[in-house]
């Protein structure tokens, strides 16, 4: 298929301009996926990358709001490959059997040389109801969803360094490394942390505003051991075996500091023997060294903590090293006249809880359709894209807050499973959230309006954005930890005034157990178990809530009457 702007293009080096509607800077996911859905809807659109695919990359653990967002594009956009990414069976037939299952997000605590204590493990298992996530081998995905964008029309350069970016009102000039020059209506940099058009307008906040302090060091290994088969913990208190800490992702906590563990073998169906491996620690408290390598370095860690060695005993390392200094980052600015930072080319916080993709794929719908938008008006006034700025910036707060306050608490396990289960509450109406909108924007015929509705929310980038409850809990949590941090209160007071606020709330659902005792520490929603939450959401729970389930059966049942399923 030959693109419009390959139809148009003069020879490399010459310096003459080829015209498209959209350049986008960086071909992983949000690159890629972003033009698909552009062009897939009309735009011509030119997609470069300074390198090339397959290639390693991070970033391999989904949520369940990221592929409920998956879903929504799919549906909204017309891209049914999208679909792809929705469950580990659609992975694996259709871009191949080297993915794993994303069942749960287990977390265990570990002191210094000592064998963790089996009652200080966390584990929220993802509700089957809901959706089936999937641990992604980002080598493969990614390459995969560049030929889709080129299936759809995008224009492709792979090993094409973008030198120049010049804007006028008019539109923006991309020179290439090659001389090639692409001239654009609207330009998106999805390239990352090396964002040029963050270098060419200085947009990077000096220092950060965001309050979490981590550096990064991760690679793949293989022959990497289950941990539930060297953990060495009582029968009674191991992870059930319907929901073993190796069906998910596995989070080794340390203070302030977490290891993890994503194995991409964890279903009969995989091929692929490798095992996704991390270490991120406050750099305050974890130097980084000059004088040793990062194998001599992690080794170092794994020395201290014996249970988290053992799965790697007879292990190997299959690729370098990647060690990184301070990865949050953030700007100052996230849109302008005719461009956009987006998502990671905007900021980041922490791989902790696995919103990296999840927060790109909310930008991405938020961004795409005013991109279409603007190209039909040819308006591309920055007041079209202000709520893009909103909804970035807030999605790098509110991750702040909960990173931020879950490192504090790593050193206390009370104040821990508080903190943890801040975050994971909220999480099921979250995605609720975005399944009830998909599912009124098909029974509504289509209609766009359903989305935009949900922009209109009071704290745009909070993982359920609606909710006063959710936002108040979430600052009392914040608040409580960094009085914690401050020497102001101990660890206990600070656990008691976050359980409090849990119990308080009456958003927190009870049929989950969250607001139980602190010996219930393992979360598994059943079938039954989401009958209970669905049935106390219509008849107990509080408007905001309340009004969440009921639209989600009423969505059930017109759909079974009228005969259609939802997809």
């Amino acid at each position: 298929m030959t693109t419009k702007a390959e139809a148009a293009q003069p020879s490399p080096g010459t310096g003459e301009q080829t015209m498209c509607d959209v350049v986008i800077l960086g071909s992983g996911l949000a690159g890629s996926i972003t033009g698909a859905i552009l062009a897939r809807q009309g735009a011509d659109v030119v997609l470069v990358d300074a390198g090339h695919h397959p290639r390693f990359a991070v970033g391999e653990s989904q949520n369940p709001q990221l592929v409920e967002w998956l879903h929504i594009l799919a549906v909204r956009y017309d891209v049914p490959e999208l679909k792809h990414l929705l469950d580990i069976k659609a992975v694996t037939e259709n871009i191949g059997p080297h993915h794993g299952r994303k069942q749960s997000f287990g977390f265990v605590t570990h002191r210094p040389n000592r064998e963790p204590d089996p009652r200080e493990a966390t584990m929220f298992v993802i509700p089957k109801m809901l959706t089936e996530a999937t641990h992604m081998y980002r080598q493969d995905t990614d390459s995969y969803y560049v030929n889709v964008a080129a299936k759809y029309g995008c224009t492709i350069r792979q090993d094409w360094r973008a030198t120049g970016l010049d804007f006028d009102d008019d539109g923006v000039t991309v020179t290439g490394h090659t001389g090639e020059v692409f001239r654009a209506k609207y330009l998106i940099d999805a390239s990352g942390f090396r964002s040029p058009l963050a270098q060419k307008f200085d947009l990077r906040e000096q220092p950060s505003r965001l309050k979490h302090h981590a550096r990064s060091m991760f690679t793949h290994y293989v022959g990497i051991k289950p941990y539930d088969d060297v953990c060495n913990y009582p029968e009674d208190l191991k992870a059930p075996a319907e929901s073993p800490f190796h069906g998910g992702t596995l989070h080794h906590l340390i203070e302030r500091g977490w290891f993890w563990i994503i194995p991409f073998d964890n279903i009969a169906e995989s091929r692929n023997p490798v095992c996704s491996v991390g270490l991120t620690m406050d750099e305050r408290l974890y130097p980084k060294p000059d004088d040793i390598t990062p194998d001599e370095e992690f080794a170092r860690f794994l020395d201290m903590y014996p249970a988290v060695k053992r799965q790697f005993e007879g292990a190997r390392r299959v690729r370098e090293w990647v060690s990184a200094d301070r990865i949050q980052y953030s700007s100052k600015q996230t849109v302008g006249h005719r461009w956009c930072l987006m998502s990671h080319a905007a900021g980041f916080v922490d791989p902790l809880y696995s919103r990296g993709l999840s927060n790109t794929f909310e930008v991405v719908d938020a961004l795409a359709w005013r991109v279409l938008e603007s190209l039909r008006d040819d308006d591309f006034s920055v007041e079209r894209f202000e709520y893009v700025e909103r909804l970035e910036q807030g999605l790098l707060d509110y991750n702040d807050k909960i990173v931020n306050s879950s490192y504090i608490s790593f050193s206390h396990f009370r104040l821990w499973n508080a903190v943890f289960r801040v975050w994971a509450c909220f999480t099921t109406p979250a995605t609720i959230r975005l399944l009830q909108a998909r599912q009124d924007y098909l029974l509504s015929g289509k209609d766009d309006t359903v989305f935009k509705e949900m922009e209109k929310s009071a704290y745009p980038g909070l993982w359920w954005p609606d909710s006063h409850s959710f936002k108040y809990l979430l600052d009392v949590t914040a608040e409580t930890c960094e009085k914690y941090e401050a020497g102001e209160i101990d660890g206990d007071k600070a656990a008691d005034i976050v359980f409090d606020a849990i119990r308080a709330c009456d958003s927190v659902n009870t049929p989950f157990g969250w607001k139980d005792g602190e010996d219930h520490r393992f979360y598994r929603a059943t079938t039954p178990t989401m009958l209970r939450f669905m049935w106390w959401a219509n008849t107990q729970a509080p408007t905001e809530i309340r009004d969440l389930g009921r639209a989600m059966v009423s969505g059930v049942v017109k759909s079974a009457l009228r005969g259609r399923k939802v997809t």
